[in-house]
């Protein structure tokens, strides 16, 4: 069973973590909402507090697959300011495992330092914080480990592509299928 964290930071875009957090479950992976704050209660950017599976600090990422970053104002300011956070996205990427960021939060990559030479989108008007990246605007662009992909309107390819990567196309297109998604 593959793994995924998908962190939640207060602020985060509501669409943009639980698509992909059901679109996966769906595949087959373990997916575990994960807040980088002390406390699992989560409120997104549109007012909806989710309760994340587990705190930041509690886990262990060792196993982990992928991992996810959701954007949203002022979420993605969040992720960024974490520290921890950061410094896992680094490991994480170093060991040659799949990272992923939508909307706003392809500039948490950007900001680590992740994305020099690579090519990803981000949110329109967001591409200043794409450090070192070749700014592409397909709803979803892969380049190597790290895929990023565009808005709350590309969250379903966005996962679906993880999905891909993760398990195969046939695997991604039984899911699409399953939700009447490009029927």
């Amino acid at each position: 069973m593959k793994k995924v964290s998908i962190f939640l930071a207060e602020g985060f875009e509501e669409v943009e973590a639980l698509t992909p957090a059901d679109l996966l479950r769906r595949a087959g992976a373990e997916v575990t909402l994960v807040s980088i704050k002390a406390e699992k209660t989560v409120t997104g950017s549109h007012g909806i507090s989710i309760t994340a599976d587990r705190l930041f600090e509690k886990m262990d990422y060792e196993d982990a697959d992928l991992l996810v970053l959701p954007g949203g104002m002022p979420g993605t300011l969040n992720l960024k300011a974490c520290e921890p956070l950061l410094a896992l996205l680094k490991e994480h990427n170093a060991k040659g495992k799949k990272l992923a960021a939508i909307c706003a939060a392809p500039t948490v990559l950007g900001h680590a330092g992740l994305l020099n030479g690579k090519n990803a989108t981000c949110y329109p008007g967001c591409e200043d914080g794409l450090t070192g990246a070749i700014c592409q605007t397909a709803p979803v662009v892969t380049d190597g480990i790290i895929t990023t992909s565009r808005g709350v309107g590309t969250a379903i390819p966005f996962a679906l592509s993880l999905i891909a990567q993760l398990y195969s196309q046939e695997k991604a297109d039984e899911i699409a299928k399953s939700i009447v998604y490009g029927v």
